[in-house]
Formats: C-alpha cells, sequence, structure tokens
C-alpha cells in the first residue's frame, strides 16, 4: 500500500527515531487544503490573535456592521 492509498483510510504518522516528526493526510478539496496551511502559518495566526484582541478591546464591528461593509466593497 503506497503513503498515498494509507492516507485515505486514516492520517499517516512518520517516525524518526521512533519519535513522530510528520503526519500525512488525504486532501480532496483544495479550500480544505487552504485551511489546513492557513491554521499552521505563524503569520495568519499573527494575524487572528491581532484581530481577537482588537475584539476583546472593543474595537471591532458588530456582525451587521461588517456585512454592511462587505456589501459596500462589492458594488
Amino acid at each position: 500500500m503506497t503513503f498515498q492509498e494509507a492516507c485515505k483510510e486514516k492520517p499517516v504518522v512518520i517516525a524518526q527515531n521512533q519519535k513522530p516528526v510528520a503526519v500525512l493526510l488525504c486532501v480532496t478539496d483544495p479550500e480544505e487544503l487552504e485551511r489546513l496551511v492557513l491554521s499552521y502559518s505563524p503569520p495568519f495566526q499573527n494575524i487572528l490573535n491581532s484581530a481577537k484582541q482588537r475584539i476583546r478591546e472593543g474595537q471591532g464591528i458588530g456582525h451587521e456592521a461588517f456585512w454592511e461593509e462587505v456589501e459596500k466593497g462589492i458594488h
């Protein structure tokens, strides 16, 4: 069985000197791959953490205001 076939069933853990060093995941959806890559991206995590901090400090905008801004940008 190849690694590609094996990871369709479950994640494949790669070990070096009997210690896990990597995981192979089978990704079938490009959006899933993007979410996975971003979730492990330090720059993206920094952006998210900064945004969460601003929201905690009351500097965020409400749900409706957000979507109003999105609609303005679309037109």
